[in-house]
């Protein structure tokens, strides 16, 4: 009897304790699994990269931010989007090889009237705005803003994206210098088209002051004809010219762009 009594307790024991035992697999509930996006991912480290400080230049370790704001881009007129993006696609580029030299970064902001001082050419050596000037957009991309482009032949429109600056030459609207467009189907027609980068009487104060904005050229950025001489020797042979407006046709279609954005995406994971 008492044997009897001693194996029940002992089962009753055992069922109690492998009970216990085995409750934290009972009740565990199973964790879902993250979920895995590429493409959001990459659109999130775009997204990042186009508003967190990102290093350019491993040399000083200067991060896109501090560089804006240390250069007081803001109070000039360019637009932290215009900076931004032009830099990565100018990083890019000189990763690619196809910026020779990385020295200087010129950048025109069409998404500012022509009122306005929108050629801004920085020394990244030097860390300075070497010029910020007047420049002029095509007679049929716009009055004072330019608000259409074209990489078409006779369009007379200016073209947006990356150029690389090439070599200099006495033409019919004086010392100019040639333009190679970086970017198939959006200017890759310049050198063909003639689009280059000249002095222009029209390209003047006293024009705003009678008509309210610059004259415009034939799709060429004409600067003043004061300052022409000086920029075109300072950024010619090889430097990166970013001609920038917030035109989404423009943001969807630049490789260049897409392929910066991939570049950050993947030095970033």
């Amino acid at each position: 009897m008492k044997k009897h009594s001693l194996k029940k307790f002992y089962l009753f024991f055992s069922s109690i304790f492998l009970f216990i035992l085995h409750m934290p697999f009972v009740f565990a509930k199973n964790k879902p699994k993250a979920d895995f996006n590429p493409a959001a991912n990459k659109i999130a480290v775009l997204t990042a990269a186009t508003t967190n400080p990102v290093t350019i230049n491993p040399a000083t370790g200067d991060a896109l931010s501090k560089i804006y704001d240390s250069l007081r881009l803001n109070l000039m007129g360019l637009s932290q989007q215009a900076f931004q993006y032009g830099m990565h696609g100018f990083d890019y580029l000189v990763k690619a090889g196809k910026i020779t030299n990385d020295k200087i970064i010129s950048i025109v902001d069409f998404s500012l009237s022509s009122c306005k001082k929108r050629l801004f050419v920085i020394d990244l050596r030097q860390n300075k705005v070497v010029f910020n000037t007047y420049v002029a957009h095509g007679v049929n991309s716009g009055k004072e803003y330019a608000e259409q482009f074209s990489n078409r032949p006779e369009s007379n429109q200016s073209s947006l994206g990356f150029y690389e600056t090439m070599n200099t030459y006495n033409g019919k609207n004086g010392y100019s210098l040639h333009l190679q467009g970086l970017e198939r189907g959006i200017n890759d027609n310049a050198d063909s088209r003639a689009i280059v980068m000249h002095g222009a009487d029209y390209v003047s104060e006293d024009l705003i002051q009678s008509q309210g904005y610059i004259g415009r050229s034939w799709g060429c950025p004409a600067v003043p004809e004061k300052l022409h001489k000086p920029i075109i020797n300072k950024i010619k042979n090889g430097t990166c010219l970013f001609i920038y407006s917030p035109d989404k046709n423009y943001l969807i279609h630049s490789k260049i762009l897409k392929q910066a954005a991939d570049m950050a995406y993947n030095n970033k994971n």
